[in-house]
């Protein structure tokens, strides 16, 4: 099992680049806010990993392991590596350095999510994103390719099951009202109006069939942090600093395909089974049956398709009956499973590389009581789901309070 000691998140409404600063500068103090807010030095940790997608497209900036070093010098020689996983980087960083512990390699690791977006123009950054899937094999007629994906991904709901356009609305609708409870978020300070989440062509136009702007997750520049320890040390370390550690005691992590439409025609009982597997995955490791185990959820709503995905997938709702848990206020806060209560990458935002560890930042202080006005009263257990691509990696993590 690992335990989460400590953890960091930069403000998702900061564009480094307009502040002459880079990627280097967010992870620089995403990691000493992080080591901080975990009251360990850099000389105990023993490892390092890194997420992020998309840092050669974007600041021709790679090799990111080792940029740790450069810009923390107490954490020169000190392992590190990389990793990429579309919109799930982070995610993989974690389940690395899940592993290194549980071989008993190393005891304190630090992992490192982050992503420059706002340092290059919205349309080339969109187009870098396109690396996502599988560059001109994707057979989709469209100017943007991800919110024509999760256009498509509505479509094929309403094909199946029958799709009212209210609940796509009332998911976005929902998440920039939570944002505005979390001093982090990109659009805690947007303003609204009575037809922005509606399905009025000017206030909410159509970007792809499908999707509309209020749909779309919010692009942006972030970092989060997370230092993770093996049971012994996190013993030590509540027993010195008087602290409760949050731990992670389930995963799952399955892969599909690049391509959106193949996964298409493996569709079961549910759209997308290989995201049911990844979540009942971690459902069996942690030792719990289901949904009803979970005090609250962040999840990938990079669109608020993938949302409505996660709904029925969690098992809030019967297969592609994701409505209801909308309509009776089920993922609301006060509800039986709360969503996204950061207000998610559509209100949070979606530093693509670091979304994972923010996810679990975000999970792990609702365990301790640490969310603040985003808490969900009494949360014992969150867990996250991470998707990379069109659900081409999928990976879900349940935290709960680590035992006094």
């Amino acid at each position: 099992m690992t335990y989460i000691l400590g953890s960091s998140q930069s403000d998702f409404a900061r564009a480094w680049a307009r502040e002459g600063l880079d990627i280097s500068d967010m992870m620089r103090d995403s990691v000493r806010d992080a080591l901080e807010d975990a009251q360990v030095g850099a000389e105990q940790i023993d490892s390092i990993h890194v997420g992020n997608a998309f840092g050669e497209l974007q600041r021709q900036q790679a090799h990111l392991g080792a940029m740790v070093p450069q810009v923390v010098p107490e954490l020169w020689g000190v392992p590190a590596m990389r990793h990429e996983g579309a919109c799930a980087s982070a995610s993989l960083a974690v389940l690395t350095a899940m592993a290194e512990i549980e071989a008993g390699r190393y005891d304190c690791i630090l992992v490192v999510g982050a992503e420059e977006f706002k340092n290059t123009r919205g349309d080339i950054a969109s187009m870098n994103q396109n690396a996502a899937g599988w560059q001109g094999r994707e057979d989709i007629d469209c100017r943007f390719l991800w919110p024509a994906v999760f256009g498509l991904t509505a479509q094929e709901y309403e094909r199946r099951y029958g799709l009212d356009r209210r609940y796509l609305n009332r998911i976005a609708e929902l998440n920039y009202a939570n944002a505005r409870n979390n001093p982090q978020a990109q659009t805690r300070n947007w303003a609204f109006n009575a037809l922005s989440f509606t399905d009025d062509d000017n206030a909410n136009p159509v970007i792809e069939p499908g999707t509309r702007r209020q749909d779309c997750g919010q692009i942006t520049d972030g970092a989060s942090s997370l230092v993770l320890a093996s049971p012994d040390f996190a013993a030590r370390w509540m027993r010195r600093t008087g602290k409760t550690a949050a731990r992670i005691s389930g995963w799952g992590h399955r892969n599909a395909s690049l391509r959106f439409k193949d996964k298409l025609e493996r569709s079961d009982d549910h759209v997308f089974p290989h995201v049911r597997q990844t979540i009942q995955d971690a459902w069996h490791r942690a030792g719990v049956g289901g949904i009803e185990a979970m005090s609250g959820v962040e999840t990938h709503d990079c669109f608020t398709t993938t949302e409505y995905i996660a709904i029925d997938h969690l098992g809030l709702t019967e297969a592609g009956q994701s409505w209801r848990a909308i309509e009776d206020g089920s993922i609301e806060r006060g509800g039986r499973c709360p969503i996204n209560m950061s207000g998610g990458l559509i209100g949070c935002g979606h530093p693509v590389g670091a979304t994972g560890a923010r996810m679990l930042h975000d999970a792990a202080r609702q365990v301790l009581g640490r969310a603040g006005d985003m808490q969900i009263e009494g949360a014992q257990r969150m867990q996250t789901l991470n998707f990379g691509g069109s659900f081409g990696t999928v990976v879900s993590f349940v935290v709960e309070a680590a035992p006094a």
